[in-house]
């Protein structure tokens, strides 16, 4: 009876110890998997080796008068309440704006599951009003995304709000007989926050998914 009850005792240890080992592995990849997908706040330097540059204090920008692809006002306002990638370009640029357009695209694929996707709009601000009507960005933008936002108006007032998030641009006349011209302009992605201000910037190379861990951190930091 003794040897009988000392068998069955040890099978039971051993399967009590099989079930807490299993039981720990299962906490143990729980925590590494919750670790591998939870957002985490990056470092200055990791944030710059990403390709973002935040500012330590984000700068105010003045009030603008624009016009969305609707015909609808935009002004400073419908900056707050949202964070927002603005991108400067032109809709008859031959390859950086409708390559951008396209990777703002991917990156609001990654960000549709997270916490961070319904206050998130993503703008394109015309350097060429004088051919970007508000009908012809709403044409442009519907190809790549009908949720964007497309911006145009005056020129001064486009040239100060360029300004304002430090990009550059010149007209370059490409065949003085037929008076045909493209626009030079950077690759920056400006990021605002929802307060209205310049929050800080992507350089290029641009690239989706370091956009969008970098903009999780930006997110997780300011909660």
């Amino acid at each position: 009876m003794t040897a009988e009850f000392t068998h069955a005792d040890r099978k039971n240890g051993i399967r009590k110890t099989v079930l807490i080992l299993v039981a720990i592995i299962a906490v143990l990849v729980g925590l590494f998997f919750n670790r591998a997908f939870t957002p985490r706040i990056l470092s200055p330097v990791e944030m710059v080796n990403n390709g973002a540059v935040i500012f330590s204090t984000p700068r105010e920008l003045s009030a603008f008068n624009l016009l969305d692809q609707y015909s609808e006002p935009f002004t400073l306002e419908r900056l707050q309440d949202k964070w927002t990638f603005v991108f400067f370009g032109f809709t008859h640029c031959p390859d950086i704006c409708p390559t951008t357009l396209a990777l703002f695209n991917t990156l609001s694929d990654k960000l549709q599951d997270t916490d961070f996707f319904a206050d998130t709009q993503f703008l394109l601000v015309s350097l060429d009003p004088a051919r970007d009507t508000p009908e012809a960005l709403k044409t442009y933008i519907r190809y790549f995304n009908p949720a964007f936002v497309g911006v145009t108006g005056d020129f001064l007032p486009l040239r100060k709000m360029a300004t304002q998030l430090n990009v550059a641009f010149q007209k370059v006349v490409t065949n003085h007989e037929t008076g045909d011209y493209t626009i030079d302009h950077g690759g920056n992605v400006a990021l605002i926050n929802p307060q209205g201000h310049y929050h800080g910037f992507y350089k290029p190379p641009l690239d989706a998914n370091k956009m969008a861990l970098t903009y999780k951190s930006v997110r997780m930091s300011n909660r």
